[in-house]
């Protein structure tokens, strides 16, 4: 990244960058105020812009991981791992299994020993029945329903990359886009 010393005409697409579209016009003017956003830094280009119109001369101010794509791509690498909903109500549903079957193991252990069963045999006992109330199968099944989902929305030409996405798409109740698409696509179409 780097401040503009010197300008003629210059132009530069940042859409890597801040999503517009066309390229913008840049020159050595300052812009008045403080936290001026990206897009209206007239003054400044970063890693990643190309010049599409004139010339020019910068000083260079930031470099690698502390340029704005830097900056950008240490968020992405510490950005931390987010349960979907699924995932949560399926922690909470082990743990009400957990709970209820070492609920029941004890219920169980406490009958046989007062019933004067050996100790060893109730305790197995009691252990075989905690091992059998523990659905083995339920992230099999859970899988195999993502995966129907993941199958219709490629017959809708929409291609997910990550299995849990399906299921927190499913949960959405609004999307929110730019108005360009430019994100995504560099280019404005109509439909």
């Amino acid at each position: 990244d780097g401040v503009i010393i010197e300008s003629a005409s210059l132009m530069i697409e940042e859409a890597a960058l801040t999503g517009e579209s066309v390229p913008v016009e840049k020159d050595i003017r300052i812009p008045e105020g403080e936290d001026i956003p990206l897009g209206d830094r007239k003054n400044y280009v970063f890693t990643s812009s190309l010049v599409t119109n004139g010339r020019g001369k910068v000083i260079v101010t930031e470099t690698g991981m502390n340029s704005e794509i830097g900056k950008i791509a240490s968020m992405l690498q510490n950005q931390e791992e987010i349960k979907t909903p699924l995932q949560e109500k399926l922690d909470e549903l082990g743990k009400l299994l957990g709970m209820g079957a070492l609920g029941i193991c004890g219920v169980m252990f406490i009958i046989g020993y007062l019933q004067g069963r050996p100790v060893l045999e109730m305790f197995m006992s009691a252990i075989s029945l905690a091992v059998a109330a523990i659905p083995e199968g339920l992230p099999a099944i859970v899988t195999i329903v993502l995966s129907i989902g993941v199958q219709r929305m490629i017959s809708k030409n929409a291609i997910v990359r990550k299995l849990p996405a399906v299921e927190t798409l499913g949960t959405s109740s609004v999307i929110c886009s730019d108005k360009t698409g430019t994100l995504t696509q560099n280019k404005m179409t109509v439909t």
